[in-house]
C-alpha cells in the first residue's frame, strides 16, 4: 500500500494524517494523526486579508509536519486548503510559504470538492453497514464554512455554505475584538439568523429532507459529543461512530452559550482552540438537526483529512502503474 500524506488547512485547525492506504478498498493503516489549532481564518471575514500572525502560526506548524512526514517516509503528500484560504486577497503569500516548506503547492479547493473528500472519508466505512439507513447527511462544520452532502454509496448532491465556528464567532460574538462571554441573546439569534439563512441555501440544492442518516464531522461536533459523553479526557475510539441524540446536542449547546470562558475552558475534552469558537459551532449542529428533524447524529472522527489520504494514495498508484 502507498504511503502518503495528507494534510487539511481550515479555517480554525491544520491537521496532518500519514497513513499506508488501499486505494482499492480505502482501508488506512494510521502511522500518525495530529491536529494545531492555528486560527488562518483570523478576521478573514471583516479583513478580506490572511493575518501576518496567522500566516506565521501555520507555517510553524508545517515546519513541524515536515519534520513527520520525513521521518515516516511518505512517498507522497497532498496538501488541501479550505475556506479561509479561497476568501483571502493575499492567499498566494500563502501558497508560496507552504511549497517552500512542504515542497508542494496547497490546492485551494472549491466547496464541492471539500464536500466530496469529506463524503469519502467519513461514509467509506459506513457504507455497509447495514444498521445505519440510506441516503447519508455529512455535515462537515468548520471554522469558516460547513458543507452539506447527501449520498449512498456515491456523492448525489453537495453545498457549502459560509456558516463555520469561527465566522460566526468573529461576525456576531465579538464586540470592540472581544469574545462577549456568555453572548447575549440578541447575538445568539442573529448567529441563528445567519445558520437558518445558510440552510435555507443548502437546501435549495441539496435534499436535506430526504436524508436518513445524518453523520456529522470536525471539531465542534466531535467535542459535542465528548463533552455529550461525559468523557474526562479526549478518546477517539469513544467518539468515533457514536450517536448522539438531539436532547444531549440541545443540553451541550445551551450549556456552551450559557457558560463563560473559564467554564468552558475547564472541561477536560475542551481544545484550547476551541474554547471561544465551540457555543457557535455548536449552534451550527443542532440548528441542523432541527432543521431535518433529525434525532441522534453518528459522529465520525474519518472526514475531509481521510479522504484527501485516500485521494493521495490513488494519485500514488496511478503513478506506479504508469512508470
Amino acid at each position: 500500500m502507498p504511503r502518503v500524506a495528507g494534510i487539511d488547512c481550515g479555517t480554525n485547525s491544520i491537521r496532518l494524517l500519514v497513513a499506508d492506504c488501499d486505494p482499492a478498498t480505502g482501508e488506512l493503516v494510521e502511522l500518525d494523526r495530529r491536529m494545531t489549532v492555528v486560527r488562518l481564518g483570523q478576521d478573514v471575514d471583516r479583513t478580506g486579508r490572511l493575518a501576518p500572525e496567522a500566516l506565521e502560526r501555520t507555517f510553524a506548524a508545517c515546519r513541524a509536519y515536515a519534520e513527520v512526514i520525513k521521518e515516516l517516509g511518505a512517498e507522497r503528500i497532498r496538501f488541501v486548503a479550505t475556506s479561509a484560504s479561497r476568501d483571502a486577497e493575499n492567499r498566494d503569500e500563502f501558497v508560496r510559504g507552504v511549497l517552500d516548506i512542504l515542497g508542494v503547492e496547497p490546492e485551494v479547493i472549491s466547496g464541492d470538492q471539500e464536500a466530496a473528500f469529506s463524503f469519502t472519508g467519513a461514509t467509506r466505512e459506513l457504507t455497509g453497514a447495514d444498521h445505519l439507513d440510506k441516503p447519508f447527511l455529512v455535515v462537515d462544520i468548520g471554522g469558516g464554512s460547513t458543507e452539506f452532502v447527501v449520498g449512498a454509496d456515491t456523492v448525489r448532491a453537495a453545498r457549502s455554505v459560509d456558516v463555520g465556528c469561527v465566522r460566526m464567532t468573529e461576525r456576531h460574538l465579538v464586540v470592540d475584538g472581544v469574545v462577549t462571554d456568555p453572548p447575549t441573546e440578541a447575538q445568539i439569534d442573529a448567529v441563528r439568523a445567519d445558520i437558518d439563512a445558510a440552510l435555507d441555501l443548502a437546501a435549495a440544492s441539496v435534499p436535506l429532507a430526504e436524508a436518513r442518516t445524518l453523520v456529522g464531522l470536525a471539531g465542534s461536533v466531535t467535542t459535542v459529543a465528548a463533552i455529550a459523553l461525559g468523557l474526562t479526557a479526549y478518546d477517539s475510539q469513544a467518539i468515533h461512530h457514536s450517536r448522539i441524540s438531539y436532547e444531549q446536542v440541545r443540553e451541550v449547546t445551551g450549556r456552551m452559550l450559557a457558560s463563560t470562558h473559564a467554564e468552558r475552558a475547564a472541561i477536560p475534552v475542551m481544545h484550547p482552540g476551541r474554547v471561544d469558537v465551540i457555543g457557535a459551532g455548536a449552534l451550527v449542529l443542532l440548528a441542523v438537526m432541527e432543521r431535518i428533524g433529525a434525532r441522534e447524529v453518528v459522529v465520525s472522527e474519518h472526514d475531509i483529512l481521510d479522504g484527501i489520504a485516500i485521494s493521495a494514495a490513488e494519485e500514488a498508484e496511478g503513478v506506479r502503474r504508469s512508470s
